[in-house]
């Protein structure tokens, strides 16, 4: 079950499901609360028998978003719970959940994207080329709000780093009553244009990409509200623009609407990522009421959240890593700020409060860097309370006021389960229960499955433990060592060693008769900001250490065939397999590097920047943590693996890399992929 959620009566739970005889396309299912009856809501092929080929527009959003499915991939609730809205096709149905009745919204050649519900339920908004538009679902009038965009400029639209990089997805946001939405105005016209080329198998397309590298001209981003109250439908509503400062290079990262709708909350970045400010803008206006500012800052870097809450009595809760790990800090009316989790542990994602009981539910890896919890804490602080049980990975969404959570839950032998459960964490009712049994499609391979083993060894700098996990076939011993196999990430904002249910890529290789071996090096997440920061500006150096500590701890066991042991990852992984090979020449008997980025210079501004300043400013970081500079140490025999048309880490990494080694007369192999972007499938 996907993307699972309570209605906001919390009377059902709606979640997505893949169709029994075709596992891409999904359907939109409800549960009635009740009684735990679960019934399908909306079948997406009887609704678009044969859906239209994606622009390209929408194949980009849904590679940033990580939509891999087909049918309903995205839905939203009304406020009232009593429709969904389903974008489907290209198109807008609003669903009625009690007689499942739907009308289609529109119907138009162009693509609507960004759908949603208006919160008090008298509009559905979307974006039809590159502009805002309203339907009101009263009397079914369409009315553009601007008009302005084509081309370069979009309103209401994440741009590209946006999406990929900060994890938003929209450009605009609807007021609590349904009478203003802030909207971001992008104008891409200063980002560089990169020629990238779709080879698919039987064509080759040329799209003009503004793609910011990193030390490049970033798109021009400004915020505006549209006032609904000022024009009628075949009016032209007022648009004021928001003050974000007289610095234009900055990031538009997040943006809330106070539970009045009197002020409006902007999270702005600086371009370098070390100063993270909250502005609490007046939407009438645009005007910044500065005594409200909430600033912090870092020497080097400020990742971002999703979690800010804001409070009836004019307060807010968001998630902050000034004390080195990420905690919950609560910011009165009267501007006072207090943390109200602590510790050396960290807070995943805030997931619900109730104002009323003074309760705040989240999310976190308290117990253990390897277990994902819910918990819940006074909206005063005090001691956390664990409400989730098991030794493994929840992830939870709280109903409101508390109500019950809806929970997926795995562990080393327990594939996602998905149940609704009371707020003391007693399962009320199965959503998905997926038991492991002989009905199961894993059924044929559990005499054959191989349970992952866990520990911690000594990080390069001999001080900080680094955890890891393996997988160690049954025929594998000091009288027949086994060849082993290295999996590594290694980059920031990823943790490959968790004690939920593991990808069944892992047991393939295991059931193969490999040992696979993953650990965590400094710098990924989940285990402090400390423990990310030694990487700043000298990625590809520092991680590498760890994992040839990680490797001298695996060729001393006496059950592994130490001259052959390979090294393989994907994306970061990619260039981690790479910059690991090169520099410490004939340690790995092979390596496979998937989509890797072999030159940060080439890589997008918000990611790149975050981690390694600009080219300009820091040239020797750059030059080392390139692949191009290590070049001379290449001995492993190394297979690269890239797709066709990857508009994240755009083809010209591998092509240019290809290009080096034949012309130092350097044997590889490749595999490259028509057609396919940055997560071949």
């Amino acid at each position: 079950a996907r993307n699972v959620q309570f209605s906001p009566d919390g009377s059902r739970i709606s979640f997505l499901r893949a169709k029994d005889d075709d596992r891409t396309v999904q359907d939109l299912w409800a549960m009635d609360v009740a009684t735990g009856e679960a019934y399908l809501l909306v079948d997406a092929r009887q609704l678009v028998p044969e859906e239209r080929e994606l622009t390209e527009a929408e194949i980009q959003f849904r590679e940033r978003a990580r939509i891999t499915s087909s049918g309903v991939v995205t839905y939203q609730w009304d406020e009232t719970g009593a429709a969904v809205l389903v974008p489907l096709d290209g198109d807008v149905f609003y669903v009625d959940v009690e007689s499942t009745q739907t009308r289609r919204l529109t119907e138009t050649e162009t693509f609507e994207t960004d759908a949603k519900v208006s919160p008090n339920g008298g509009f559905v908004s979307f974006i039809r080329d590159q502009n805002l538009w309203i339907h009101d679902l009263s009397t079914g009038e369409e009315r553009a709000l601007t008009t302005e965009g084509g081309g370069d400029i979009s309103w209401g639209m994440a741009e590209f780093v946006a999406q990929e990089e900060m994890s938003r997805y929209t450009g605009y946001w609807w007021s609590p009553d349904d009478s203003r939405i802030a909207v971001a105005r992008v104008d891409e016209s200063p980002v560089m244009v990169v020629e990238r080329f779709g080879i698919s198998a039987d064509a080759v397309s040329v799209s003009e990409q503004r793609y910011p590298r990193a030390g490049t001209p970033n798109a021009l981003v400004t915020l505006h509200v549209i006032d609904l109250g000022s024009g009628d439908m075949g009016e032209k509503a007022e648009i004021a623009e928001m003050d974000l400062g007289s610095d234009t290079d900055i990031y538009l990262s997040r943006v809330n609407w106070s539970e009045s709708g009197e002020t409006l909350w902007v999270q702005r970045q600086n371009r370098a990522q070390t100063q993270w400010d909250l502005l609490a803008l007046d939407p009438r206006t645009g005007a910044e009421d500065t005594t409200r500012r909430i600033t912090e800052q870092a020497d080097t870097w400020i990742n971002l959240a999703h979690d800010l809450q804001t409070l009836a009595g004019g307060g807010l809760l968001y998630l902050s890593e000034q004390s080195g790990f990420r905690h919950i800090r609560h910011v009165g009316a009267d501007g006072v700020a207090r943390d109200i989790t602590s510790g050396d542990w960290v807070v995943d994602s805030l997931e619900a409060v109730d104002e009323d009981s003074g309760l705040v539910w989240f999310a976190g890896w308290r117990d253990s860097p390897l277990e994902r919890h819910l918990y819940s804490v006074n909206l005063d602080g005090g001691e956390p309370q664990r409400i989730t049980s098991g030794e493994g990975r929840w992830n939870v969404s709280v109903g409101s006021g508390g109500s019950g959570f809806i929970g997926t839950y795995s562990d080393i032998d327990t594939p996602p389960s998905t149940a609704l459960y009371s707020i003391a964490g007693e399962r009320i009712a199965w959503v998905e229960e997926n038991p492991l049994n002989q009905a199961h499609p894993y059924a044929p391979y559990l005499a054959r499955h191989v349970r992952p083993e866990y520990g911690t060894l000594m990080a390069a700098d001999g001080q900080t433990e680094l955890h890891w996990q393996m997988y160690r076939p049954d025929h594998c011993t000091a009288a027949t060592p086994c060849p082993a196999i290295v999996q590594v990430y290694g980059g920031p904002g990823v943790q490959t060693v968790t004690k939920g249910w593991q990808s069944l890529r892992d047991q393939i290789l295991a059931q193969s008769g490999y040992v696979l071996f993953k650990v965590d090096n400094r710098g990924s997440s989940n285990r402090g900001h400390a423990f990310e920061a030694p990487l700043h500006l000298r990625m590809g150096i520092l991680e590498v250490e760890d994992q040839l500590a990680g490797l001298d701890w695996l060729q001393a066991r006496d059950f592994v065939d130490a001259d052959r042991v390979g090294l393989w990852g994907w994306s970061y992984g990619g260039y981690m397999t790479l910059m690991t090979t090169l520099q410490a020449p004939g340690r790995f008997a092979a390596g496979i590097a998937g989509a890797p980025v072999t030159d940060w210079a080439l890589y997008d501004t918000h990611y790149t920047e975050r981690f390694m300043s600009t080219p300009q400013d820091n040239a020797d970081g750059y030059d080392a943590g390139s692949v191009f500079a290590h070049l001379d140490g290449y001995q492993t025999p190394l297979l690269i693996i890239h797709g066709m048309a990857d508009d994240n880490v755009t083809f010209d990494h591998s092509t240019r890399l290809f290009a080096e080694l034949q012309e130092r007369g350097q044997v590889f192999e490749m595999m490259t992929y028509p057609g396919q972007r940055h997560g071949i499938r």
